[in-house]
């Protein structure tokens, strides 16, 4: 299977430092395509579909997997033509987890080369940026509220110095602002709250299962609400969270739907597979088995 791996080779975390000694046996076995500016993985993956790779690899965090899979859905055919592949190289790596892919690169890269090949959900967003109506694919999950505010607020110096705890930090700082009340409706449901989040696996934030009942293959998306957002309901979540790495059942509220709308004021901003993507009013859509990913 003709293999193209896209990375940044600026890239300066312990895991990018480890992913580059594997670079001449990764090279012997498939192609190299470095990324130089920001959004370079999607156009590279466009590229490398069109060019007739088979399995597109994305050599880093959720982001850079969001980024390929998006270049991916960018060229003609592209999820008939071609699979994702993942050499988790980022801070939490939560869709690498969601599969059950190797953390370790050395093993990850094995499982790609030997691994099978497993057909899931394709969840994706349209909405406005500029006046110009857009769609964006993701993998894992979105988020809306509180959780999207914190990432806007994550810096990579702040990434690279206190790893999965500069979300943490963001988080903290997103709290001392006003969070606007955003509404989901969904297959004939409505709820509304601060902090909404949206699931196609389980995981969320690393190995925190926020979905139980999420299925990559069942053709929903489930939705998490937490009416408010604020000190007393997140310490809330706090035990249940460290003990069982789970929410509370009667802190937040849950539905699933093949569709969900997000609507907001102006303010009120979304985030797909750990990345900030825009502002709402978004609405949310899913395709049953139709991302081709290697898989252990």
């Amino acid at each position: 299977m003709r293999t193209c791996v896209i990375f940044n080779p600026a890239a300066r975390a312990d895991k990018a430092r480890h992913f580059r000694r594997h670079l001449d046996g990764i090279a012997s076995r498939g192609a190299l395509k470095a990324t130089a500016t920001p959004d370079d993985a999607r156009r590279l993956a466009a590229e490398a579909v069109a060019d007739g790779f088979e399995l597109i690899v994305a050599a880093g965090g959720d982001g850079t997997v969001n980024e390929v899979l998006n270049g991916i859905g960018d060229a003609a055919g592209g999820f008939a033509r071609a699979r994702l592949g993942v050499l988790p190289l980022g801070t939490v790596n939560v869709f690498a987890r969601e599969i059950g892919l190797p953390l370790r690169i050395d093993r990850a890269w094995e499982t790609l080369q030997h691994g099978r090949e497993r057909r899931l959900d394709l969840p994706c967003v349209e909405f406005s940026a500029n006046g110009v109506r857009r769609r964006r694919y993701f993998v894992q999950l979105a988020g809306a509220g509180l959780d999207a505010r914190a990432i806007e607020l994550v810096t990579w110096p702040l990434k690279k110095k206190f790893g999965p705890l500069a979300y943490v930090i963001a988080g903290v700082k997103a709290l001392r602002g006003r969070l606007p009340k955003i509404t989901a409706r969904g297959d004939g449901q409505t709820l509304t709250g601060e902090l909404i989040l949206i699931g196609n696996g389980r995981f969320y934030g690393g190995p925190l299962d926020i979905f139980p009942g999420a299925d990559l293959s069942d053709g929903l998306m489930d939705v998490c609400v937490l009416p408010r957002a604020n000190w007393l309901s997140l310490l809330r979540c706090v035990p249940g969270l460290l003990v069982r790495r789970k929410l509370p059942a009667r802190a937040v509220h849950r539905f699933r739907a093949s569709a969900v709308e997000l609507t907001g004021d102006a303010s009120a901003s979304f985030e797909l597979d750990g990345e900030w993507v825009g502002n709402l009013p978004a609405t949310f859509s899913i395709t049953r088995e139709y991302l081709r990913v290697a898989v252990p």
